[in-house]
């Protein structure tokens, strides 16, 4: 007897039955591209917009925080459309946004322009990066989206990577404005089609789920209800947001904080180099492993290799590689915790939702991190900032401790 549910995802044009590993692949890339042109774009882009146009670094470099904003502030209206419409239409507004903004970017000639691009490109990066991209995973895999998610953030893992020696290419033969113009083109060009055409819609959920092939791991636990939802809410949601305000400041402030460890320029440089290769190892590593355990523990390792590397900065440990290799590990599997952890305790149902809720206080704490890291800096020292993160990683270990209390036996 034929099944008209299966028939109707099969001949409908417009529900194509998608092959999963084609859309991790499609979201990977637009990921890189999407990073690379909006959260690390200032990296290499802030000094030569500054020696240009004679705004003062702090503006350039806050225009960020002006899109962090933006995009903290957008992300649960974000959450609710991808539960309700599926993610394909958010991420193809992604594209839109941040075609717009960085083509608005390349033509700004005052500082209110140069920020209303900023505006435009918050938005998108608030339905574009890791918040949406797990979110639409979620809504398309349901409980079975873990794999997808580690897969993703490997993928983002490279965004700097491939995104810094383009953008200084971009900027050495076209200049600065000529490297954001070509950004836009790429995202009007390659990651509008990727998300209009590979992108399924929210008709073939059920077929990727059908498809989506994940391999069975541990059981998993009925999601939280009532009172213990509620709180563990309330602690994901400051777990997640700690781990912001020093994700967000270690990545500005690094350089300095080697620096007063003694280090040259270019040393501190190569040093911090190390970041990247350990986030995008400890992320292979859980993508082997963890099936077998229950994302909280991908969160408590997370918190606790954050930890040990900003105390051993600190503590000015003679082996700077090693802090260093601790906090990219942990920062890499937090991100990825970040995806999964959520889905694990409180369910697929409504998971895109919870997701853009979770992102509000954790991405306006990332716009705000920096302009606190450097008055810390500037009126305490560099070891003050870091005697501060310590203390909030400390704390962050505590918290995932009575997250776990308050989750067992759920």
């Amino acid at each position: 007897m034929s099944n008209p549910v299966s028939e109707s995802l099969a001949s409908d044009p417009a529900m194509p039955k998608p092959c999963p590993r084609v859309v991790i692949s499609a979201l990977g890339i637009t990921q890189i591209l999407a990073w690379g042109s909006s959260f690390y774009l200032p990296t290499v882009l802030a000094h030569p917009i500054a020696s240009d146009t004679r705004w003062s670094l702090g503006w350039v470099v806050g225009g960020l925080s002006v899109g962090l904003l933006a995009a903290g502030l957008v992300a649960p209206r974000v959450g609710r459309t991808i539960d309700a419409r599926g993610g394909r239409p958010v991420l193809v507004a992604s594209s839109v946004l941040l075609a717009a903004g960085l083509a608005t970017l390349a033509l700004a000639h005052s500082l209110p322009v140069y920020l209303m691009a900023w505006l435009v490109m918050g938005l998108g990066m608030g339905s574009g990066l890791y918040d949406a991209g797990f979110a639409t995973l979620g809504r398309l895999h349901g409980k079975d989206a873990r794999r997808a998610i580690t897969t993703l953030t490997l993928w983002g893992g490279f965004a700097s990577t491939v995104c810094w020696p383009l953008s200084a290419w971009l900027v050495e033969h076209f200049g600065w404005r000529g490297a954001c113009a070509a950004y836009a083109a790429i995202h009007v060009l390659v990651c509008l089609p990727l998300h209009a055409f590979v992108v399924p819609g929210i008709g073939s959920v059920a077929a990727v789920g059908r498809a989506s092939g994940a391999k069975p791991g541990i059981s998993s636990p009925p999601p939280l209800t009532g009172t213990k939802r509620i709180r563990a809410f309330a602690l994901l949601a400051t777990i997640l947001t700690l781990g912001a305000v020093t994700a967000s400041m270690i990545g500005v402030h690094l350089l300095t904080f080697l620096q007063a460890r003694g280090l040259g320029l270019a040393a501190a440089g190569g040093l911090g180099a190390l970041v990247g290769p350990s986030q995008v190892g400890a992320r292979v590593i859980e993508m082997a492993f963890g099936r077998h355990y229950h994302p909280i523990w991908t969160m408590a390792a997370s918190v606790t290799l954050v930890a040990g590397g900003v105390i051993l900065l600190l503590l000015g440990f003679p082996i700077l590689a090693l802090a260093l290799a601790l906090y990219g590990a942990g920062n890499g599997i937090g991100s990825i915790a970040k995806g999964t952890l959520p889905l694990a305790l409180f369910g697929p149902d409504g998971y895109a939702s919870l997701m853009g809720k979770l992102a509000m206080p954790s991405l306006l704490a990332q716009a705000l991190s920096p302009s606190i890291g450097a008055i810390l800096i500037e009126w305490s020292g560099p070891g003050a900032a870091l005697g501060f993160l310590a203390g909030m990683t400390c704390l962050n270990i505590a918290l995932v401790g009575l997250l776990w209390v308050t989750t067992r036996g759920s």
